[in-house]
Parts: C-alpha cells; structure tokens; sequence
C-alpha cells in the first residue's frame, strides 16, 4: 500500500477511544479557530474528554493569543473551567514543531497516558507528525491520537503558517504536504514509516 495515502487516511480517520486525557488545540489564525473550537465542543459534548489545552502564547505568528483564544473558545459554548494553557513562552515566533515540543513535555510533566492531536483540517497531517515526532523523542509511552477539526468552506481564502501564508483552504494543502517532505528531509519530521509504525504499534497495545 502507498504509505503516503494510508498515513493520511489513518491521521484524518482515526479510531479514538471513548475516554482521553486530554486534547491539544494548534494555535490558528482567526478564521480557522472555529474548526478546532468546534471539534472541541464535540468531545466534551461526549465525555470524552475534560481538559483543553491551547498554547500560552501572547499573540503572535498569526495566532490571536491565549487571552483571546480562551475568550473566543468561552464565547463559542466552551466552559472556562476545562481549558489549561500549554507554556511555550517565552519565545519570539510560534511554529508547529514549538508547539508539538511544548505539549508532550507538558503531557510528560502531568503524567498523562493518552492525548488528542487537533488542527484545521489542511494541517493536521503535519502536526500530528510533529507530535508523533517529539513523543518518539521525549515520551514514547503517550498515545496520541489525531481528530481533525471541522471542515470549512474549503474555498475561503484565509491565512496560515505564522499569518504570512494566504490562500484557500484548499491551495494550503499542497504547501503542507510540501513541507511535510521538507521537513521529513531535514529530519525534524519522522518519515511517515515511522509514524506509521507508531501508529500500529499504538493499536496493538490497546
């Protein structure tokens, strides 16, 4: 089988048990919050879930802040009392792998077994690899799962990638998956035959 297409066929589909620890919510730009507050929402509707974290970041590389972020989340049906803030502070500019760092030494620290991996659809993929790639790293024990947030107009143009990306939600697929194999080049990325095998080796053990 293409290892490309299963990877992400099993990122966007994945089997998700009925209780977690805990589900991480990437930093978006404004117009993509309501995908992952959404996706949330669900959980919590559930039970699947308690806790919800975001990043503690000021506002900055586009995304709109953790003030405002847990203003945003409270306003749109989240309860106040379930979202925590993931310390990545300080730091000048907020990237994908910062944040996939930060929340497994975060899960490290709080001893957490199980955690949810959420993003805009069009960057999920590539940030659940990044955290698959520091638990393999810093916590091989963390299951992680990966549960996308809710699909938008994939036509609407909107920023991305440190609010200096602009396109449809649709053009942002191709640059992911470039960066993707750019970063998997680079080695900060594992190659998805090890996410892969990540991902089976998770399974086995549930």
């Amino acid at each position: 089988m293409n290892e490309r297409i299963e990877l992400l066929l099993r990122i966007l589909c994945d089997t998700i048990p009925s209780q977690v620890d805990a589900v991480y919510l990437f930093a978006q730009t404004e117009p993509n919050q309501e995908s992952v507050f959404a996706t949330a929402r669900g959980l919590l509707h559930r039970k699947s879930v308690e806790r919800i974290w975001i990043s503690d970041c000021a506002a900055k590389s586009g995304y709109v802040g953790a003030p405002a972020c847990r203003e945003a989340m409270v306003r749109s049906g989240i309860p106040q009392g379930t979202i925590e803030e993931v310390p990545m502070e300080p730091t000048e500019i907020l990237h994908t792998q910062i944040e996939a760092h930060a929340v497994v030494r975060f899960a490290k620290a709080r001893r957490l077994r199980s955690l949810i991996v959420t993003s805009a659809p069009f960057h999920q993929e590539r940030a659940f690899m990044a955290v698959v790639t520091a638990a393999l790293r810093e916590c091989p024990p963390l299951k992680l799962y990966s549960l996308p947030g809710k699909a938008r107009n994939w036509d609407e143009v909107v920023t991305h990638s440190q609010g200096i990306l602009t396109g449809t939600r649709a053009d942002l697929i191709e640059s992911e998956q470039q960066r993707i194999d750019k970063y998997t080049a680079q080695g900060d990325l594992a190659a998805r035959t090890e996410v892969l095998r990540y991902l089976r080796r998770r399974d086995a053990a549930d």
